[in-house]
This record gives structure tokens, sequence and C-alpha cells, in this order.
């Protein structure tokens, strides 16, 4: 027990590149290895539900880190580094779809990295920077978004992002991740902009 929340950080990592490596078989995308209509389903089906139990190790191990008061350096350091490792793959292959458009990603991961950045200052000033809800909610959104983009991405019960009402609450959904993503990482250089500014 003291090791199985490490162990699931862990097998996360592992299982988001076993991800990426099925994502890429397709029959029509262009930039990824062509095989036959059935094999890219079956490799889509299967890359969906490595996606979803890499998530669920996501819920699982801190859970774990925290009933059994197991916390550990090393989980501290690779959870969140496992985690943007989980969105940015994910988002990625989304792109590779056209299921999203670029600058979508590109503001995710800019505020992956100047949130990354400014913990990298915290922690050399002696300052922990801890998720709050804002973190939290940017987290559950992203999340969600990308359920129902994997579950388009199948065309689980018949869901398609082609046109319609889902092609409509599709760009909504997109729009709440960039407001939320920005939101979190904004009210972050706020809250401790003295890090920064000559005050600290």
């Amino acid at each position: 027990m003291k090791h199985l929340p490490n162990e699931l950080t862990v097998s996360r990592i592992i299982l988001i590149f076993c991800f990426v490596v099925l994502a890429n078989f397709d029959n029509v995308n262009p930039t990824c290895i062509r095989v036959g209509e059935n094999t890219a389903y079956l490799c889509h089906v299967i890359a969906l539900i490595v996606a979803v139990l890499a998530g669920l190790t996501d819920l699982a191990d801190g859970y774990l880190a925290r009933k059994y008061h197991v916390e550990s350096d090393f989980g501290r350091l690779m959870d969140p580094l496992a985690d943007k490792i989980f969105i940015t793959a994910t988002f990625v292959m989304m792109l590779d779809y056209d299921m999203i458009p670029g600058w979508v990603l590109i503001v995710i991961l800019a505020r992956e990295f100047m949130v990354t950045g400014l913990r990298t200052l915290a922690s050399a000033k002696g300052v922990i920077i801890s998720a709050d809800r804002w973190g939290k909610m940017k987290t559950a959104t992203q999340m969600f978004t990308l359920a129902v983009g994997g579950a388009a991405w199948i065309h689980l019960f018949g869901l398609s992002l082609d046109g319609g009402t889902a092609a409509i609450v599709w760009k909504c959904l997109q729009i709440a991740v960039v407001v939320i993503t920005l939101g979190s990482g904004a009210q972050y250089f706020i809250r401790y902009r003295s890090l920064f500014s000559g005050s600290f």
C-alpha cells in the first residue's frame, strides 16, 4: 500500500503512451499509420478504454495517498507531471484528428508552462502553490471535454460532432475550456504576484 499510489502514477504515464500508439492507427487520417477500417475502429475503442483507465488512476492515486497517509516527494513531483502529460497527449491527439483548433491547444499548453514556471519560482523561495478550486474546475472541465470528444471519436451511441446540436455543444465546451483554463492561470499570477513583482 505504501508504494501503490506511486505505482498508479507511473502506470498512468505508461497508459498514456499506449493510448497515443493505439490512437495513431487510422484508415483515413494521413498523419497516422494506415490500417483497415475495422482495425482502426478497434484500436480507437481500445485507446479510449486505456485513456479512461489512465484518468481513473488520477483519481485513485491521490485518494489512496491521502487515506493511508503515504504521500511522498516522488508522488508530489510525478503526479502533476503525469496529469500534464495526460492532458497534453489527449488534446494533441484531438488536434491531430481535427476535433479542436490549434489555438485551443496553444492556450492549454501556454497556461501549463506558465503556471509550472510560477510554481518553480515559488518553490525556490520556499512557497508551495497548491491546486485550488479554480485549478480543480479547470481539470474537471478539460476531463469532461475529453470524455465527450472521445465518445464522438468512436461514435459512441451514434454521437457525431459534424453538425447540428452536438457541434454547437462541442464549440461551447471548447470555449468553456479556454475561459476556465485562462482564468485558473491568471488567478495564480494575481494571487502570487509578489513572487515576481519584487515585493516578496
